[in-house]
């Protein structure tokens, strides 16, 4: 499930919306009094208890924003909404994590230890950080520490091999501890730098397994110790992150099934009781839907602001430079076809949802039709696959007859067809407006009026 989720219907959902009247109901005003913003931030915390955030997490967000607000007088130029819109993104900042290091990470080897409660989703985890640091350069390995659990072993070798890394398993041993240190012995014989111990899972209330995974922490001296936690955990997640952090003192929590319909507290109850970073989160049943967590990208998001360099990111993840390149020439020189529009269709598609692309840029958040924009592009997909290759390179040629025909291929109203070419023949007429250099200047223009930065 992509990002987007997190701020639809489901998590965040309930913040984003109310935080988005508060703006509203707050434009126009001459001044931020108390009278004119107590409501409005009643409001939200009533939002953030309805998401399962902790009521002292809460009760202290609205403290720090009502102090900070109440009686500020209106700076030149800037209005008391965009004023309120700075104090909210400071607090929810620092509320998600602050300012938490948003760097990759730079030292090998990196021993990094995993616990959580049964069902968390560890062993997946620990797939998808290897896949992460694989992409950054690591060389993991997976050692499974798991001897409670039936299948464990094989589970963490078929999420180790899907994500193309190492695992160790020693099938004959029930020793947790001496398993883990073969196992790091293993990673420095053969040149492993990024050792993931996947451990059995544990209630923060059973002793005697919060004493072994103490045992494996001293006797690996782990870099990194995160709590894996369900996202839907609620009001619970509170006891348990405590439980764990004063047990193994965390470095940091890894959010799990944040596509589900959790309400969102668990992600900022957490951070609020143990004072520990959320670092990282998964956001889909594939191995690839796994990243940092960065409490600013959030805070935009949950604000309406958007998450543009999120969405470059997801671009240059999909991006081919040489098909990119060719695409720009022919666009440079108008010649743009069927075929060019329907890759770079491709290309959009393999970044997620349009709906996720268009929640990531500034204001859109809120105003999305859910999945219709989706639908118009597998409709135009559909078209244009329905068109023999002559129609694509050439759509001047299609008359009346190729247009039923391609209708009817395309199982579609043959308005869905007449509609898609009026729109390409417009683009295209647009495209011949910015050939050549007067044409360079006019983008340019164009671009500077919309803030694009182009130079």
């Amino acid at each position: 499930m992509p990002l987007s989720y997190l701020l639809s219907s489901g998590m965040f959902g309930a913040i984003a919306e109310k935080i988005s009247d508060v703006f509203k109901n707050l434009r126009g005003l001459g001044k931020i009094s108390e009278k004119n913003i107590s409501n409005s931030l009643e409001e939200i915390r009533n939002a953030l208890l309805e998401s399962d955030v902790n009521l002292g997490a809460a009760d202290e967000f609205i403290a720090k924003v009502s102090r900070a607000a109440i009686g500020q007088s209106v700076l030149q130029k800037i209005l008391p909404d965009q004023q309120i819109v700075k104090i909210i993104y400071d607090e929810l900042v620092e509320l998600l994590g602050g300012e938490c290091s948003e760097g990759e990470y730079q030292r090998k080897p990196i021993k990094i230890l995993l616990c959580g409660l049964h069902g968390s989703g560890k062993t997946t985890t620990a797939g998808k950080l290897a896949l992460l640091l694989g992409n950054s350069g690591y060389n993991p390995l997976l050692v499974g520490c798991d001897v409670y659990r039936p299948a464990a072993g094989e589970q963490l070798k078929i999420t180790a091999d899907g994500v193309a890394a190492e695992c160790y398993l020693e099938s004959s041993s029930r020793n947790a501890c001496k398993i883990a240190q073969n196992g790091l012995q293993y990673a420095e014989a053969n040149g492993q730098d990024a050792i993931i111990f996947d451990t059995a899972g544990r209630l923060h209330i059973d002793e005697h397994l919060i004493d072994e995974i103490r045992e494996i922490k001293k006797n690996i001296s782990p870099d990194e110790i995160f709590l894996v936690a369900d996202a839907a955990l609620g009001q619970e997640s509170v006891s348990v992150a405590k439980a764990f952090n004063d047990a193994l003192a965390l470095s940091g929590i890894i959010l799990t099934k944040m596509d589900g319909d959790a309400r969102g507290g668990a992600a900022l109850s957490m951070k609020y009781v143990t004072g520990v970073p959320i670092k990282f989160m998964g956001t889909g049943e594939k191995m690839s839907d796994f990243s940092a967590f960065y409490p600013k990208r959030m805070a935009n998001r949950i604000l309406g602001m958007g998450d543009v360099v999120s969405l470059v990111e997801k671009a240059q993840q999909v991006s081919d430079k040489k098909e990119q390149e060719k695409l720009s020439k022919k666009i440079k020189r108008a010649e743009l076809d069927l075929n060019d529009f329907l890759a770079s269709i491709r290309q959009v598609k393999k970044m997620g949802p349009l709906s996720t692309l268009m929640g990531m840029l500034p204001g859109v958040q809120g105003n999305l039709p859910a999945g219709g924009d989706d639908r118009k592009i597998e409709v135009t997909e559909a078209i244009i696959q329905s068109m023999t290759a002559k129609e694509r390179a050439k759509p001047a040629i299609i008359d009346s007859w190729r247009r039923a025909r391609i209708a009817k291929g395309a199982g579609v109203e043959l308005r869905d067809v007449n509609s898609l070419l009026k729109q390409f023949e417009q683009m295209r007429k647009m495209m011949k407006t910015f050939r050549g250099e007067k044409g360079a200047r006019r983008m340019q223009e164009l671009a500077s009026q919309m803030n694009m930065g182009f130079k």
